[in-house]
């Protein structure tokens, strides 16, 4: 699992943030989601359903929003990211 966010990240190919891998998921150009283990729960339960629709693999990661931040070497806290 992390092994895929890393290489997306080299590849400069992650969508950071709800709203943008909403949008990746909702027009099918999203692979695989990643979710970190905090994030809200109408937020997880919105996109769990967008995914699903769209057949997307949805991962939830032993990761909290900072330290998922800090993985993808962001300033910012991160809940959801995709590829």
């Amino acid at each position: 699992m992390i092994e895929n966010l890393q290489k997306a990240l080299k590849e400069n190919k992650l969508v950071f943030g709800t709203k943008e891998s909403l949008k990746s998921i909702k027009t099918g150009k999203a692979k695989e989601v990643f979710l970190a283990k905090n994030i809200d729960e109408e937020v997880k339960e919105e996109v769990e359903k967008y995914a699903k629709i769209e057949g997307i693999k949805v991962n939830i990661l032993e990761k909290d929003n900072v330290e998922l931040g800090a993985l993808c070497k962001k300033p910012f806290s991160i809940s959801v990211l995709c590829y």
